[in-house]
């Protein structure tokens, strides 16, 4: 491998950093190639935090813009053209030998920034931009905003970038077989974990700590709250659990709890669930090890899965539903229900939770593979190389 120490730019049109797998993604691949000796910076919105290790560039605000949502809006395509000509400024300035672009919004501004330019221009693909916006509610399927929205996709996936990155070989055969992208223009690279971040703490005193029962069966859940996260559908398994008067409790962490707590409410499971609300990146783990379980029941089959990796790291056996992207990451390491079937979610967890041996053996594993295969170093390392030896610098 080449030690070509490079200059590159991280473009992430998105209020980076909140804590949701895309912004994951983004801070892990940034401290990889940092602790590769390579030079990087992070231009983004004007909104989230910056994060340790991490130097980050902010677009300045601009009259009438005073928040962004992570989900899509209208608001998204005036903002892309302010922020093309300040990435331009920008890049300018710190000359970088590529520009990594996350997301459909990032690969089209980064396509405006290579021309101008003449440096190489990787896409980061964080899944289809059609199909979330199916799935938010943000247009309807086979509408005219459908059609004329699917149209770009193809063609920003045809003609922005050099190279894509896709986090799993399913969401890459799915960019290649439906969206009609070269094969030879595709690259997986998996997520990565900071294992030294994300580690077992002794479960008594984490218990001990939070104030939580240390006889109690417990699943936690890490991540963004909404039915694309298959929410809904843990919800729908915790209610079978209660019907069968199996004494399993649930901590639920992340944003968007509070129409999840009153459903919560209304189905009369509130009394198994702790929802704790957004958790800090940095104490996540910890919160993470008073876990006996944890489940990850996303149902988007156009995105990747990337708590999982914080799962593994903290030695968690883990529940999710069948799905190739899960596959990909988890491997051996998972325990499967059938897909978006609730009822087969809830028996894995019985089982999974009176099997303490099992629990055991799946967390090692998991951590094993999360520091064998999926460490920061290795991201690093993957991540220098298809640079190298996809655009030949």
């Amino acid at each position: 491998m080449s030690d070509r120490k490079l200059r590159i730019m991280l473009l992430a049109p998105t209020p980076y950093f909140t804590e949701c797998g895309d912004h994951v993604r983004i801070y892990e691949e940034a401290k990889a190639l940092i602790r590769c000796g390579h030079n990087v910076r992070i231009f983004t919105y004007p909104f989230g935090r910056d994060m340790p290790e991490v130097p980050t560039i902010r677009m300045t605000r601009f009259r009438r813009l005073k928040d962004v949502s992570v989900h899509p809006s209208w608001r998204d395509l005036y903002i892309a053209l302010v922020m093309t000509g300040q990435a331009l400024k920008f890049a300018r300035t710190f000359r970088p030998h590529l520009i990594h672009a996350y997301g459909h919004e990032g690969a089209w501004i980064g396509g405006r920034l290579k021309k101008k330019l003449g440096i190489p221009l990787v896409f980061e693909y964080q899944g289809s931009l059609t199909g979330r916006m199916i799935d938010q509610g943000f247009i309807r399927e086979d509408s005219l905003l459908h059609r004329l929205n699917a149209w770009l996709e193809r063609r920003i996936n045809a003609r922005a970038a050099d190279l894509i990155i896709t986090s799993s070989r399913s969401v890459a055969r799915n960019l290649i077989g439906r969206w009609g992208v070269a094969e030879a223009r595709v690259a997986t690279l998996a997520d990565g974990v900071d294992t030294t971040l994300f580690r077992p703490y002794r479960r008594e005193e984490v218990r001990t700590k939070l104030r939580l029962p240390s006889s109690v069966p417990l699943v936690v859940y890490l991540g963004t709250l909404d039915w694309n996260q298959g929410i809904d559908s843990l919800l729908s398994s915790i209610v079978l659990l209660k019907s069968k008067g199996i004494p399993i409790r649930f901590m639920i962490m992340g944003a968007g709890e509070e129409a999840y707590r009153a459903k919560a409410f209304e189905l009369g499971v509130e009394g198994m669930i702790t929802f704790t609300g957004k958790i800090d990146y940095a104490k996540a783990p910890i919160y993470l090890s008073a876990g006996d379980i944890a489940v990850a029941p996303k149902v988007s089959l156009i995105e990747s899965n990337g708590k999982l990796l914080n799962y593994m790291a903290c030695g968690l056996p883990t529940v999710v539903y069948d799905m190739p992207a899960n596959r990909d990451l988890l491997g051996d390491a998972g325990v499967y229900a059938k897909y978006g079937d609730s009822t087969d979610l809830a028996a894995k967890l019985t089982r999974l939770m009176g099997n303490k041996d099992e629990r055991a053996r799946l967390g090692r594993l998991g951590r094993e593979m999360a520091e064998r295969l999926l460490s920061l170093d290795t991201l690093g390392k993957a991540l220098s190389e298809i640079y190298r030896t996809r655009l030949g610098i």
